[in-house]
């Protein structure tokens, strides 16, 4: 063992700088697109809700494709799939960055999703290889403070290159970092390749991809095909419910192993915990998704500042994480996590009062509360779900607690774009019924430059502004579904049950 580790721990320092670098690029390319979003709308001439397609093709396929890196790893050894991911993550963001139309874009994103999936687990499984057992602490430790990096650099490095070159250079930064990235694992990583071949369930995991892929569409493309009264969708529905049907009776009938292992859904803590995970994703993905496009596109925000406005959420969720290290061995988790959520809603409240008026203060100020409402929640939910699972189907946990957590920011990007663009529209309609000739309010004295009803571009200045008013009540309106969302979980933690031992997982 000692012959075989040797190598290896020669070159941890550089082994490590390079997975490190990995991750850095996979945690800002989840962030790093949102407040490029408007850019890419107007140079790819698409709307609000299919522009959003950029952010949930990404994050779908990255929670579809996830599960498989664990048994893709085994099979070929890590060192290969590590070379695979970080190369065709690389190449697929130069694709996306040469896109001449949304769909180009899409396919490409998706591609960036499905490569980039298993970068976290093979990093931690790299890391837990390369060091010895005394260090799995440091290790983490360093891995964790890379992965924060990521999403909390994101915005603002998206808006300075989309502020100083374009939109396409927040794809292209990635092509230098992987490069270097694929060589230093390439020279430094030592293949230790296992014959041990662990068991897939193809059928599950056909079932579940079709299932999510066709419900993914569902909700993309409903608003802009009228939901049921298309044949489209009608299909894309039918498609979802057979796979989902066919994968619960998959699930309790299969002899063998199944794609959803049953141990895992029999654990009340660990699906109680997993549904949290997902309404939480829902609310994290969901306000990225939204803010960014709001400030540049209501209030004629640059995009730097869109995404130095955003900062200040990373640096709450990564406060929250540490201090939840110190005091969750002495403090009750489901207190911690009911802290959290609750900062969460006082967030949500504080977003609900936004106006077209106010200056950035209140987006720093209700961010930075969100971020480290939901730091609180992440650290406690892991230790909670994971603590008391047998350790031969850990593994399979995380995998799917990651694919859940995906899977509701995904959904929820869909439906707070569909719900935007419908509400959108119908304040518009509403707010557009008083001003007529006859509305004293309406008259010429009463309405100042440029706004007239007596001239085509007077017409035109109006309209302008009452599109501007209704999307900021259809915003606050996607804001208060989301306050619904993080109301919704708290009975969720009566289900939950503690650790009886939390220091050890804590440490």
């Amino acid at each position: 063992m000692r012959g075989t580790a040797a190598v290896p721990v020669r070159h941890r320092g550089m082994i490590t700088a390079s997975i490190i670098l990995a991750v850095i690029m996979q945690g800002v390319d989840n962030t790093i697109a949102n407040v490029a979003l408007p850019h890419i709308r107007g140079s790819l001439s698409a709307s609000q809700d299919q522009v959003a397609w950029v952010l949930t093709s990404y994050i779908v396929a990255a929670a579809i494709t996830m599960p498989l890196s664990g048994w893709l790893a085994g099979r070929f050894g890590i060192k290969y799939v590590f070379l695979f991911s970080i190369g065709g993550f690389t190449v697929a963001s130069a694709l996306c960055g040469s896109a001449t139309s949304l769909e180009a874009l899409v396919v490409y994103r998706f591609l960036q999703g499905v490569c980039g999936a298993g970068l976290v687990p093979l990093a931690q499984s790299v890391l837990f290889q390369i060091n010895p057992p005394e260090r799995h602490g440091q290790a983490m430790a360093v891995f964790g403070t890379g992965s924060m990096m990521g999403p909390i650099m994101g915005p603002t490095l998206g808006g300075w290159l989309t502020d100083a070159y374009n939109w396409r250079w927040v794809f292209y930064i990635n092509l230098p970092v992987g490069l270097i990235a694929t060589l230093g694992v390439l020279i430094f990583i030592r293949e230790t390749r296992r014959a041990h071949r662990e068991p897939f369930d193809f059928f599950g995991f056909a079932a579940l991809s079709f299932g999510v892929g066709a419900l993914q569409l569902l909700l993309d493309r409903g608003e802009l095909k009228g939901w049921f009264s298309s044949t489209e969708i009608w299909t894309e529905t039918a498609v979802a419910g057979i796979s989902f049907y066919l994968l619960t009776v998959h699930t309790a009938t299969a002899e063998d192993r199944s794609f959803l292992n049953r141990e895992l859904l029999k654990n009340t803590t660990f699906v109680s915990g997993t549904l949290l995970m997902f309404f939480i994703g829902a609310i994290l993905t969901g306000t990225l998704a939204l803010l960014p496009t709001m400030m540049q596109a209501l209030m004629n925000y640059p995009v730097f500042l869109s995404g130095m406005a955003m900062t200040p959420r990373g640096f709450g969720t990564m406060a929250a994480m540490f201090l939840v290290a110190r005091i969750m061995d002495r403090v009750d988790l489901r207190l911690i996590i009911l802290f959290g959520l609750l900062l969460t809603i006082v967030s949500l409240w504080q977003m609900m009062g936004f106006s077209l008026a106010m200056g950035i203060a209140p987006i720093i100020v209700s961010g930075l509360l969100q971020g480290f409402g939901l730091g609180c929640t992440f650290v406690p939910l892991n230790v909670i779900a994971l603590s008391n699972l047998p350790r031969h189907i850990m593994t399979q946990g995380t995998a799917l607690r990651s694919l859940m957590r995906n899977l509701g920011g995904s959904i929820c990007i869909a439906i707070l774009e569909a719900q935007l663009s419908e509400n959108t529209q119908v304040v518009h309609s509403r707010l557009v019924e008083h001003l007529r000739p006859d509305n004293p309010l309406a008259q010429a004295g009463q309405l100042a430059a440029p706004f007239s009803l007596s001239t085509p571009s007077g017409v035109a200045a109006l309209n302008a502004e009452v599109t501007r008013q209704a999307a900021m009540v259809a915003y606050i309106d996607d804001f208060v579904l989301m306050t619904a969302i993080v109301l919704a979980c708290l009975p969720l933690l009566l289900l939950v049950r503690v650790p009886r031992r939390q220091a050890a997982p804590a440490e």
